[in-house]
């Protein structure tokens, strides 16, 4: 004799178990967002803000350093022993971070886009240690305004010293000496660089052929770097 299930009665009984295991799922689920919440609200300050520039930090005026991939660079690194193999001058306009940089023409960059053409999204940024003193808002737009000259300038891939053509570190040095009269350290002739490796003397090959001027006064981001005229604002 076959016993004759209940329909409806099994049917709100299947119900209120589905409902019932909904809601522990839900309220697990919720638990564990509010509790990844309240972990990443104890996370350490500095964790939590890695992806931000902090440019609080920054002043106009502040030269940035950063390490740039391909072409020249390895040469650059090689020759001045440095690192660093790019530099520019930040200034806010606008509310907004604009970095001056001889690179193809001489141009102004945003901070943003200037940041991702480095390895990895690093640079660092320098300030002249007079700035307290002596970069106040008239030495700034002089400073600024000293970039007019250069804009549009092409690349100067021979490294020289005149004004025809420019490089990075060459603007920057050329940009504080013609505003504030503040020579950031000395140039030196290529002869006194590290010239011995097979890159750095194919590229002067490539760039001068069988007669470099060895006495043609240079700068290099790394000399800059080095200058002790400046001091670390800001590492990112």
């Amino acid at each position: 004799m076959c016993h004759r299930t209940n329909v409806p009665e099994f049917t709100e009984r299947i119900t209120r178990d589905l409902m019932k295991r909904t809601l522990i799922i839900l309220g697990l689920a919720l638990t564990l967002i509010g509790s990844a919440a309240v972990n990443y609200s104890q996370l350490p300050g500095k964790l939590k803000a890695s992806t931000s520039l902090h440019t609080t930090d920054l002043r106009s005026g502040d030269i940035l350093f950063q390490t740039m991939r391909g072409g020249q660079s390895e040469a650059i690194a090689l020759a001045t022993g440095s690192k660093w193999t790019h530099v520019g001058i930040v200034f806010k306009e606008n509310d907004t971070w604009i970095v001056y940089e001889a690179v193809g023409p001489v141009k102004a960059t945003p901070l943003e886009e200037w940041v991702k053409h480095g390895t990895n999204g690093h640079f660092v940024a320098k300030r002249w240690k007079e700035a307290d003193q002596q970069l106040d808002p008239e030495a700034t737009v002089k400073l600024r305004k000293a970039a007019d000259w250069f804009m549009g300038l092409a690349y100067d891939w021979q490294f020289g010293w005149s004004d025809e053509t420019i490089y990075c570190s060459e603007l920057v040095w050329k940009m504080y000496a013609e505003a504030l009269n503040v020579e950031l350290c000395k140039p030196t002739p290529m002869r006194d660089h590290a010239l011995g490796s097979d890159v750095v003397q194919r590229t002067i090959r490539e760039r001068y052929g069988s007669t470099p001027p060895l006495d043609e006064l240079m700068i290099g981001p790394g000399a800059l770097f080095d200058c002790p005229l400046l001091v670390t604002v800001l590492e990112k």
